[in-house]
């Protein structure tokens, strides 16, 4: 994901030497190192709501994606390559999700996440299970976090919807298990987590500093100067506006607050 001064979608997704395009079939420090269940792009211009599109196909082999990435330019996007870990690769399991201004992206799992649907689901509004056009855990997250008031505290939010996926979990004697790395953003500030029950939460990594002044968040460093990167701690929730980036402790139980340093 992306913050920063309009440039086109290409000199993120496309032109590094380790693009997210490179890391749909060499990915480096992911579970799987080919990526190829499908990929999206959202984008933000000037209607408040983002573009997205989004397609089966891996990133690497859609003619269409250089040409779109090389026209589209925005000051804020998100861009995602998928390596199905439960549901189908049909396009609407594909990330980003968006619902109004907001758009979503995930790496990792919600443990159980068969056993924990139906309960969890019901606390949906009408509204936002409506919205629901996927399968993923991925999605049923996003719309979990809107449905705890995303819009108006993020932070809050992620609490709220971590904690009641534990309690749900052990309510049905099960092990809590679960391994998020989220992006996510309202179309002027990009916000960012990384979490886990266990040390092995899904790598993030901030840009220390873009040629143009921009920032990103990436699971892995675009390019080959490790010291341009910092790696999210596990446990800590990213802010991230034009002129100011602020980490925070995310206060949830877990791995982070036993102590146990997680991996990367």
């Amino acid at each position: 994901a992306y913050i920063g001064p309009e440039i086109p979608l290409e000199n993120i997704v496309v032109k590094p030497r380790h693009s997210l395009v490179v890391q749909s079939r060499e990915a480096s420090e992911s579970k799987t190192t080919v990526n190829g269940d499908g990929f999206g792009l959202a984008w933000y211009q000037a209607h408040p709501d983002p573009g997205l599109y989004r397609e089966v196909l891996p990133a690497w082999s859609d003619s269409n994606l250089s040409s779109l990435c090389r026209l589209l330019q925005s000051r804020l996007f998100l861009a995602h390559v998928r390596a199905s870990t439960m549901s189908e690769s049909v396009r609407t399991n594909c990330h980003p999700f968006v619902f109004k201004q907001w758009s979503f992206m995930h790496n990792g799992q919600i443990g159980h996440f068969e056993r924990l649907k139906r309960a969890i689901e019901g606390s949906l509004s009408d509204e936002l299970y409506q919205a629901r056009t996927g399968t993923t855990d991925s999605e049923m997250f996003f719309l979990l976090l809107l449905n705890a008031g995303l819009e108006q505290d993020p932070h809050a939010a992620i609490r709220i919807v971590i904690n009641d996926l534990i309690e749900a979990s052990r309510a049905q004697n099960l092990e809590p298990f679960l391994r998020l790395s989220c992006v996510f953003s309202d179309g002027n500030t990009l916000f960012g987590f990384r979490y886990a029950t266990d040390q092995f939460s899904p790598t993030l990594y901030l840009s220390r500093t873009l040629d143009n002044g921009g920032t990103c968040l990436a699971s892995e460093p675009l390019e080959g100067d490790i010291h341009n990167w910092e790696a999210v701690k596990c446990g800590t929730f990213v802010r991230i506006s034009p002129d100011k980036t602020e980490h925070t402790a995310l206060d949830v139980s877990g791995c982070c607050a036993s102590g146990i340093s997680c991996v990367a």
